[in-house]
């Protein structure tokens, strides 16, 4: 059951937010918030009080100005996809998800922008403009259903944030409704000018996860596609051997669109899901993506296949076709997805390391996973030394054999931070 609230009658607030919004704009059946007690962070949740679905500014706004009136707390909501619990509703409240306000409004192919709602899907943006032979940069292996204004909220990255940057980099400016209703907007705005003042808000806002308001709208940057890709899949014996491969294709001066990496056990899953023809066997993978000028990429691609034989590579495949990229793509980007045949339940670390600590860090993961007997594959973004150990537990409830693993993975949650902040 959602908490009491210590506000008013909750019928009160339910009819006035339905004033506002419609019958079918707010969800308060205890069984129909349940889809909305966490993110994809599933070892806390809790249920809000209330869901209202805007379909527009004005609509938000109001419901706003309702909340600030009656002191309710407030929780934006994007498409949940988050791992990071960001959209908790702590103390239960009004959430306010913003999947309704999806549209691409405009589309400026000669200024290289677009103008797009908050609930706009990351990937349709790159499937409206790619015909002009133009991408949105910016791309979570949520890509296919988190949101533009999720991902302002967190600051998404995803593979190819080692060349192209994350969010912030590809983000003009937005429109943000503020806790009291007042509507502003940071950054570029739509018609070209810039915002008054010396502090980059813009950049202070992105990355808060909600704390100062709530994006409605977003100018997003555009850049032009690649002209050609050389996506190649190096097969490691070990998990050293891989990350000495990434430091030594940078060290060479060459700049990969992206450098993924996965373990043997998460290996093992995303092959049992998706069929690629991954060797079961292999302690690690590497996908090595470069793009650019098709000119000169078959010989950067020849570099980077010798420096991996030289750490001792047991092969290096290349895609030969888009599909087979693709596909190989597909399962890099739906590996967490692949997780549910190892384990009904996964929490995901989000640290960063130096690429240098990369082998050091992964034996202190294996060790760590071997001490406490929880399984703990990795897949991350190796490139840029962004990792992604996923801690395996049970957490249903009645399960004896398994009561102690939701515990244990708590444990190894705050652990694996204290050890990341002694790092830094």
């Amino acid at each position: 059951m959602p908490p009491q609230i210590p506000w008013g009658k909750p019928s009160t607030l339910a009819d006035e937010l339905r004033a506002i919004i419609g019958e079918d704009g707010v969800v308060c059946k205890p069984e129909e918030l349940l889809v909305y007690e966490c993110d994809a962070y599933t070892l806390e949740k809790n249920l809000p009080n209330f869901v209202v679905l805007p379909r527009s500014t004005e609509e938000l706004v109001a419901i706003v100005k309702l909340c600030a009136k009656h002191n309710v707390p407030i929780i934006p909501r994007g498409a949940g996809t988050s791992l990071s619990g960001a959209v908790l509703a702590v103390t239960g409240g009004v959430m306010i998800t913003l999947s309704r306000m999806d549209k691409i409004l405009s589309v400026d192919c000669r200024n290289r922008r677009a103008l797009v709602e908050a609930g706009c899907v990351n990937a349709w943006i790159t499937n409206a403009v790619k015909s002009r032979g133009l991408l949105y940069a910016p791309d979570p292996s949520s890509q296919p259903a988190c949101t533009i204004g999720g991902n302002v909220a967190t600051n998404s990255g995803g593979p190819h944030t080692l060349k192209y940057g994350v969010t912030t980099n590809h983000v003009l400016g937005f429109e943000l409704v503020l806790p009291d209703g007042e509507v502003v907007w940071l950054g570029t705005k739509p018609d070209g000018g810039e915002e008054a003042g010396d502090y980059d808000l813009r950049g202070a806002v992105i990355g808060s996860e909600g704390m100062f308001g709530i994006v409605t709208r977003v100018l997003v940057r555009l850049i032009k596609a690649p002209q050609a890709y050389k996506t190649m899949l190096g097969v490691f014996e070990n998990v050293d051997d891989a990350s000495q491969t990434v430091s030594d294709i940078i060290a060479a001066g060459i700049v990969p669109g992206a450098m993924e990496m996965m373990d043997q056990l998460i290996t093992q899953a995303v092959e049992a899901a998706y069929r690629f023809g991954f060797p079961l066997d292999a302690g690690a993978v590497l996908i090595v993506e470069l793009d650019g000028l098709a000119a000169g990429l078959d010989k950067q691609a020849e570099r980077v296949i010798e420096i991996c034989k030289k750490n001792r590579a047991r092969e290096v495949r290349t895609a030969g076709t888009e599909d087979e990229r693709a596909l190989l793509w597909k399962c890099r980007k739906r590996a967490f997805g692949a997780i549910g045949r190892l384990s009904p339940n996964f929490l995901t670390q989000d640290g960063v390391v130096p690429r240098s600590k990369l082998p050091e860090i992964m034996r202190y993961i294996r060790a760590t996973s071997e001490k406490h007997g929880l399984r703990i594959p990795n897949v991350f973004h190796a490139g840029d030394g962004n990792i992604h150990p996923l801690v395996l537990y049970d957490g249903a409830a009645g399960r004896a054999r398994h009561s102690g693993e939701m515990h244990c993975a708590r444990r190894q949650r705050d652990r694996r931070a204290r050890h990341w902040r002694r790092e830094d």
